[in-house]
């Protein structure tokens, strides 16, 4: 994997920077993407030059199409090449699933547009590069794409939705390029901040009896990009056992 680039979207934090760490350590160069965390993009940033590999940081939404076109090329322009994409980028309101009339349109509407279709736009953007390259693409999703359940139905419609893309996407590019869904039950993040017990709970509960680090979903990503050459359109949970 040296020398091969990879865009991770959402990566100033969490799951997206633990992927660009894990990919980084392999020799690959890392775009960052990401809409608001300007500080800990450029902290990322550092960590991951420090690996010895160069990294590219892109602000912005992947809800945008035309700016992710910008962003792809952007990416080729400064490595010459992108072989790997990482649809990480998400975002979710939190409301109970009881509460109905709670659940607004405009929380249906941001969620669709960053975490089905933003991820669409950037595997579109991508696709005649990744072709190319004979490359690959790694979708998050969540369990709560499996369950129904999770931060919201909103929510847990959106990434049943980006499972669902995934396996198009794995039909209309192949042969060259491989797309799986990685999807993580509850991983210990700042998504999660201010729900500590209730999250020690859930973790406690599953078989494996932890809640997931973020790098333990960058450990399962990393496996299926280098060594899953025979696997696509895969949806891979990493949830504990949470959902057996």
């Amino acid at each position: 994997m040296k020398d091969q680039v990879a865009l991770i979207t959402g990566s100033a934090t969490g799951i997206g920077k633990a992927v660009a760490l894990r990919l980084a350590r392999e020799g690959v160069h890392i775009t960052i993407n990401y809409s608001k965390s300007d500080k800990e993009a450029e902290e990322t940033r550092q960590e991951i030059e420090a690996l010895g590999v160069k990294c590219l940081l892109f602000k912005g939404t992947v809800s945008d199409d035309s700016l992710v076109r910008q962003m792809v090329q952007a990416t080729i322009n400064a490595f010459g090449r992108l072989d790997i994409l990482v649809n990480n980028a998400g975002v979710t309101d939190f409301v109970s699933h009881d509460d109905l009339e709670g659940l607004k349109e405009e929380y249906w509407d941001r969620v669709m547009d960053v975490n089905v279709k933003g991820m669409f736009f950037c595997s579109r953007a991508a696709s005649a590069e990744l072709k190319k390259n004979r490359g690959c693409i790694i979708n998050i999703t969540s369990v709560a794409g499996l369950t129904g359940l999770g931060s919201s139905i909103a929510y847990a419609a959106s990434k049943a939705a980006a499972n669902s893309v995934t396996k198009s996407l794995a039909r209309v590019m192949a042969p060259e390029v491989r797309v799986n869904s990685i999807a993580p039950g509850i991983v210990q993040t700042r998504w999660v901040e201010g729900q500590e017990e209730h999250v020690k709970r859930l973790g406690e509960g599953t078989p494996l009896g932890r809640v997931a680090a973020p790098e333990d979903v960058a450990d399962v990503v990393y496996a299926v990009i280098a060594h899953s050459h025979f696997v696509t359109g895969e949806i891979i949970k990493v949830d504990g056992g949470m959902y057996i």
